[in-house]
């Protein structure tokens, strides 16, 4: 049947219209990967994805709608990661005192006396998920101790996307259990049912799923040579030490920050004095990294400001005659974070066309359509979360919208909330760190320098956790009926 015109409202698009857009989106990204390869993040994909919109954006006008609406839709999804974006380039600066003041530095010092390769990688995941449990934040785990263990890790030896897996998968086992975590309350909020419910229900699939990878972890950990790394440790450790004042009164910068957060202070002013300290503890230990970074022959005021300035907006680096310390002695500061802001205002702007003309919902009503049993469900919800995190670029989108199109159909089912509150955690949480134009992706690639195609092999928490509430769905495991919920409740 034709499409019909109402008191001059656009056109509700057909599933080809909607799909117009991301399969321009899918081939021209193929194409452009093939071509620059690692150098596509550098302004390729980021033209791609601002093609797609216009492509988007073409179907949408001959579906009637108007350029205001199109441009209000760009907008608004804008507008909903300008936090995201503030809090990147924070932690861009932050990342630069932090390394100027000697906590990175420090961290990777103390860390490679206490870990080897065989158990680095099992320790990484837990430490990760114990500080984004008690911080409930993927993004500041990743930017504290996620920078030092990817140093750590690198001067074991250990592949760099092998580190990084490592590290997102811990801190998104904690980010998803944490009661701290905005998605955490998000995903509950979006279906009715309470936090704790949630909280206790997602850990059926959750904890198997942190098993499962530690086992994973434990067993390439066992296949590593310890042997061949212990005397460039030693040569390391001592690059650092004559390099900065060593102490673990340093540690006391992190440990602010990391209580600031548990206490529910905001991230943004919350990083922002992170990076501030930072810059104090830089001026009062490590006036000799100051001297180095700023420029100048003597130490003076002057020197002093132009140092830690730059750690705050620019490239520094420390050289210590040692080629791998130096390269795990850069940041690149808040400018080093740009590139990633444009991939994210790229990503948004092909996700305010898609969602603001309805082409989304669109092709997530065609899923709907399919489901024919409890399991078919779960991997529909599960499905859609993975397609709104490939084309709406943004996690909370890939929970808010599932959430509310699938609530009534899991009602209709007999299932309860907490089915669906899972199952949007399991699949839309923590596959947004899996796409590179995700803002998640674009973050997480950033701030520990691996490409998200790196280190998505081994992410192994963020890969299995999908496939196991889907898994659980068709075993009939853990199914919660709503008539048993409300009898709880009763």
């Amino acid at each position: 049947m034709a499409n019909t015109q109402v008191s001059n409202k656009p056109f509700k698009p057909s599933i080809l219209q909607a799909l117009l857009p991301i399969l321009f989106l899918i081939v021209a990204l193929f194409i452009n990967v093939r071509i620059f390869g690692d150098a596509a993040l550098d302004g390729s994909n980021q033209i791609i994805l601002m093609l797609s919109a216009g492509v988007a954006s073409i179907v949408a006008i001959r579906l009637g709608y108007k350029w205001k609406k199109i441009r209000s839709s760009i907008v608004k999804s804008i507008s909903s990661a300008l936090s995201s974006i503030i809090i990147l380039l924070l932690i861009g600066s932050l990342a630069g005192t932090w390394l100027l003041s000697g906590v990175v530095p420090a961290m990777i010092y103390y860390g490679l006396q206490v870990l080897n390769p065989t158990i680095f990688l099992v320790a990484a995941t837990i430490v990760c998920a114990i500080v984004s449990i008690a911080t409930g934040s993927s993004w500041t785990t990743a930017a504290t101790v996620g920078i030092a263990l990817i140093g750590i890790g690198t001067a074991l030896g250990l592949k760099p996307g092998m580190v990084a897996g490592a590290i997102i998968s811990g801190a998104y086992f904690g980010d998803k259990m944490s009661p701290l975590s905005d998605t955490t309350n998000l995903a509950p909020a979006m279906v009715g049912t309470d936090l704790f419910t949630h909280i206790r229900y997602m850990a059926y699939t959750t904890v198997p799923s942190i098993t499962i990878t530690l086992i994973i972890f434990l067993i390439i950990g066992l296949m590593q040579d310890s042997s061949e790394s212990t005397t460039s440790t030693l040569d390391i450790l001592d690059a650092i030490n004559g390099s900065f004042y060593i102490s673990p009164e340093l540690f006391i910068v992190p440990i602010v920050v990391v209580i600031m957060i548990v206490r529910k202070i905001p991230a943004i002013p919350a990083i922002m004095f992170g990076a501030l300290l930072g810059g104090i503890f830089a001026a009062i230990f490590q006036p000799e990294a100051i001297l180095s970074v700023s420029g100048y022959e003597t130490l003076s005021a002057e020197a002093y400001y132009v140092g830690i300035m730059k750690a705050f907006y620019g490239d520094i680096q420390i050289v210590t005659g040692q080629e791998i310390v130096d390269d795990l002695l850069t940041s690149g500061g808040m400018y080093g974070m740009l590139g990633t802001v444009w991939l994210i205002v790229s990503a948004m702007i092909f996700g305010g066309v898609m969602e603001g003309t309805g082409m989304l919902r669109r092709i997530a009503k065609s899923i709907i359509s399919i489901v024919n049993s409890t399991g078919s469900l779960v991997a529909s919800t599960a499905g859609t979360c993975v397609f709104f995190n490939i084309t709406a670029s943004d996690q909370y989108l890939a929970i808010v919208v599932p959430g509310r199109m699938y609530t009534d159909t899991y009602k209709e089912k007999g299932l309860a909330p907490e089915n669906l509150s899972r199952t949007l955690e399991d699949s839309g949480t923590v596959t947004s760190a899996l796409v590179p134009w995700n803002t998640c992706g674009a973050y997480h690639a950033n701030v520990l320098g691996v490409a998200t195609f790196a280190y998505l092999p081994f992410a192994f928490f963020n890969l299995i956790s999908p496939f196991m509430t889907i898994f659980y769905a068709y075993m009939g495991i853990k199914i919660r009926a709503l008539k048993d919920a409300k009898t709880e409740l009763n």
